[in-house]
């Protein structure tokens, strides 16, 4: 097996590995009465985020975002450039 293959990279999209990082992400964020959403990720590594929930106008949502959210995701996939949080629908 190679290196590629043991990270979960082989053959899969860029958009797919974000939405496994969200997907684990997401019930510690619900604890707290949030969610995030996956809204878009760019060719370019862009990555759009909305958070929902009790994350909405909460002050410690830019905390959130930076600290928890955009970290683990550029952790996990080196590939994403920034991640962008969109307001709420």
């Amino acid at each position: 097996m190679t290196t590629q293959d043991q990270s979960g990279t082989s053959g899969r999209s860029l958009r797919d590995r974000v939405q496994d990082v969200i997907e684990q992400i997401r019930p510690l964020i619900q604890q707290d009465g949030g969610d995030l959403e996956l809204v878009d990720v760019s060719e370019g590594g862009e990555v759009r985020v909305r958070l929902q929930g009790a994350c909405v106008g909460c002050p410690m949502a830019q905390i959130t975002m930076t600290q928890g959210v955009e970290r683990r995701i550029r952790q996990e996939v080196p590939e994403v450039s920034q991640v962008v949080q969109v307001p709420p629908a």
